[in-house]
């Protein structure tokens, strides 16, 4: 079997500025709406275990960590107001939906992604995101990333060649770089080439020498700049792998449990509140071309 988990908050987004470009406006509802009919799309498509992992707030426990951290101030009201309406539809639907509030959701995907690659019945795992974080949950072409805007399959291969270390190395690689989404500068000085160039040799920030002369890096220029700004901000550093680094901590539960097993008697009265009645209705025919399969 093949596993589908998939980055809620990331396909509301897709879907509510994928309306603004195709319609000039979104309605109150329809990126909640359009969340949930791609998902039936990718049953559509033959899959059958499939989860939703969300952010039911934006606030998680990395603004602890780091006061810098991404948070719901000046995100669209249109969106936020729409989170809990799309998990509300997506449990009503049938589908296993995680709404985080501890986590984020990119943990319980990459703590799914580890239960999933654990069952020897699991051919391969999809994590149905672009989002750079889950590139460090890739392993090989068994657990790979699904862009379904792009129709792309990102494996460790592709996770390599795009950043210029495995996945073992990617929090460390944001940890340097920094990530402007999620709210934290990396360290001075140091960008993607620097990055991938010591990373690619030395595998983690714990294990780059102090001393530039110690690299064996003839070519990376500003290398002793490089390794004093590491020296002088290592604690930074630190903190911001663990800020990208997913926790894999997060109660999931287990693949059988992830099956689609059609829409709940719910979605109907929830459809109907979001103005669109043939939400319900195409799960039903979907549920009953699955028991026709079976």
């Amino acid at each position: 079997m093949r596993v589908h988990l998939i980055d809620g908050t990331y396909e509301l987004f897709r879907q509510h500025f994928g309306q603004v470009s195709r319609h000039g406006d979104a309605g109150p509802f329809d990126a909640a709406v359009g969340v949930v009919s791609s998902t039936l799309q990718l049953v559509a498509s033959g899959a059958t275990h499939v989860t939703v992992a969300s952010d039911h707030v934006i606030e998680s426990f990395r603004n602890d960590l780091y006061a810098g951290y991404k948070s719901s101030e000046g995100m669209d009201p249109v969106l936020l107001h729409q989170i809990p309406i799309m998990e509300e539809a997506l449990v009503a639907c049938g589908f296993t939906t995680w709404a985080m509030v501890e986590w984020e959701a990119d943990d319980a995907l990459a703590a799914a992604a580890a239960v999933a690659d654990a069952d020897p019945r699991v051919s391969q795992v999809l994590i149905v995101t672009p989002d750079k974080d889950l590139g460090q949950c890739v392993k090989g072409t068994r657990v790979v990333q699904f862009d379904r805007r792009k129709d792309e399959i990102v494996d460790e291969a592709a996770v390599t060649e795009k950043f210029g270390v495995p996945p073992s190395s990617i929090a460390d690689y944001l940890a340097l770089v920094g990530d402007s989404a999620d709210g934290y500068p990396g360290l001075p000085g140091w960008g993607a080439k620097s990055a991938s160039t010591v990373l690619a040799k030395f595998g983690s920030i714990e294990a780059i020498p102090a001393s530039s002369g110690d690299w064996g890096l003839p070519a990376l220029r500003g290398a002793e700049k490089l390794a004093r700004t590491l020296h002088d901000q290592l604690a930074d550093a630190l903190l911001f792998k663990v800020i990208a680094t997913t926790a894999l901590d997060v109660p999931v539960g287990t693949v059988d449990e992830w099956e689609w097993r059609g829409p709940t008697p719910a979605l109907a009265t929830v459809a109907a509140r979001l103005g669109a009645p043939d939400l319900a209705e195409r799960a039903d025919r979907m549920w009953q071309r699955v028991l026709a399969r079976n």
